[in-house]
């Protein structure tokens, strides 16, 4: 068993209910020591998972909640261990003090992600699985919930796995061939898994052809917010977040670099990115900052171009919609609705989708939602979760897609089995390293110290 750990795992804000997780070594008779059921019964002496009512009491003897009280023994909890959970009211300070008695009666403070990675470590999850604890922590939208999940249900680890045994079959075969040459064991040859191999780089190929859905998924999709100077580029940031992300002022050209921040708009995940006005620049700096906001546009996957509608239309303003137009799907914003209109509908391109707007009161941007839905792809929708969402998943695909198709192009030059078995061990180890079944100390430290306290 493991040194016994504790922490609040509801976060440090006041709410109706504060959790406090234990799990370890003596964890049930820790909370014994600070928690006494209405009842008189000790929880050494309650059967699993049964809620108990009843107060917890500082080191004086002070009551400080009434709450509800559980344990869960070995091996049958989240970690694998004896835990215990206390089931608060959600008052920072009363969580600080119950975890100050737990921290005297024997506990320590959890480490970040250390709940899951206490569960990685006895085999109740493997590595995709505890990666999609705080990919459904950190989830947005109802399609990123719905991924994580599934993830967390073993999704990636199911289409894995039957690649992961038919190269574990044959590698086994190739050995049992060598070891036991008196055995009456068929000859290794290579050449006979070659429909194995290939069923192995069409199942990886398709996995990895994921990565870049689950990477919007969960990144969200680049939107660059472009225009002439003063246009309310930045008006439209703060409100589409609701908050006043970016400076704004009269004063044209505020904006001189890229300020970026996501925002959720209907069931779609939005990674913004305000720009700096697109004008002739009248220094050093202000050309720089329009650089920029062209290279915004060239990697965005959808622009918003910012266009004043109390004015006319400019030679500024065409720059910038034949620009946008030409990098990516493009919405034309016609902003200050508020304001006498002066620009000129029948001067915009027809074919590109228009939007009049209000940017200081937020009037016409619930629309938004309706145009992108129509102007993008759907959000992908993997209720099974089987969408690679971090890069380092993607990465050990790749390696393992990179070792099948190695085996089989040595097969293609005729080497020898041995050689072929190289490419496919090394594909075998990178999808153990996928799953958590092969993973170095420093690897599975860095991967769990993402995770927040208490999970």
């Amino acid at each position: 068993m493991s040194d016994l750990i504790a922490a609040v795992a509801t976060g440090d804000v006041r709410s109706a209910i504060g959790v406090i997780r234990l799990s370890g070594e003596g964890a049930v008779a820790c909370v014994d020591s600070v928690f006494r059921a209405g009842s008189g019964q000790k929880m050494a002496d309650t059967p699993s998972r049964k809620l108990v009512y009843g107060g917890v009491y500082g080191q004086n003897g002070a009551l400080l909640d009434m709450c509800l009280c559980t344990v869960s023994r070995a091996p049958h909890s989240y970690t694998g261990e004896d835990t215990a959970e206390l089931q608060c009211h959600g008052s920072p300070a009363a969580l600080g003090a119950i975890l100050t008695a737990l921290f005297r009666a024997g506990a320590r403070q959890a480490l970040p992600g250390e709940f899951t990675k206490r569960a990685f470590l006895a085999g109740k999850l493997d590595l995709t699985e505890a990666e999609a604890v705080a990919d459904l922590i950190d989830a947005d939208t109802v399609a990123a919930v719905e991924n994580a999940a599934g993830q967390l249900g073993g999704a990636v680890k199911r289409r894995a796995e039957p690649v992961y045994s038919a190269l574990l079959d044959m590698t086994a075969h190739f050995h049992a061939a060598v070891d036991w040459p008196d055995e009456d064991i068929e000859d290794f040859e290579a050449k006979k898994y070659l429909d194995t191999l290939t069923g192995a780089e069409r199942a990886l190929t398709a996995l990895l052809d994921t990565f870049d859905r689950g990477k919007v998924l969960r990144e969200g999709v680049r939107c660059a917010i472009v225009g002439r100077p003063n246009v309310g580029k930045s008006s439209l940031l703060n409100a589409l977040l609701g908050f006043d992300r970016a400076i704004v002022t009269a004063i044209p050209g505020t904006t001189r670099d890229t300020v970026e921040d996501t925002c959720v708009l209907g069931n779609r995940k939005l990674r913004l990115i305000d720009t700096a006005g697109i004008r002739s620049a009248a220094d050093e700096v202000e050309r720089i900052g329009v650089e920029r906001s062209f290279a915004a546009m060239a990697s965005a996957q959808v622009i918003l171009a910012v266009l004043d509608g109390s004015r006319p239309l400019s030679g500024e303003d065409r720059t910038v919609i034949q620009k946008a137009a030409g990098a990516a799907p493009t919405v034309l914003i016609l902003n200050k609705a508020d304001l006498p209109r002066s620009l000129d509908p029948s001067t915009l391109p027809e074919a590109l989708p228009r939007l009049p707007v209000c940017a200081k009161t937020g009037a016409g941007l619930p629309t938004l939602s309706r145009i992108l839905d129509d102007l993008l792809p759907d959000v992908p929708d993997a209720p099974a979760g089987e969408l690679l969402t971090n890069a380092r998943q993607a990465g050990e695909v790749a390696a393992a897609l990179d070792g099948v198709r190695a085996a089989k192009a040595a097969i293609a030059d005729g080497v020898t089995p041995d050689a072929v078995l190289t490419e496919i061990e090394a594909a075998l180890n990178a999808l153990g390293r996928l799953t958590g079944r092969t993973l170095s100390a420093d690897v599975t430290e860095r991967i769990f110290s993402r995770f927040c306290v208490g999970k």
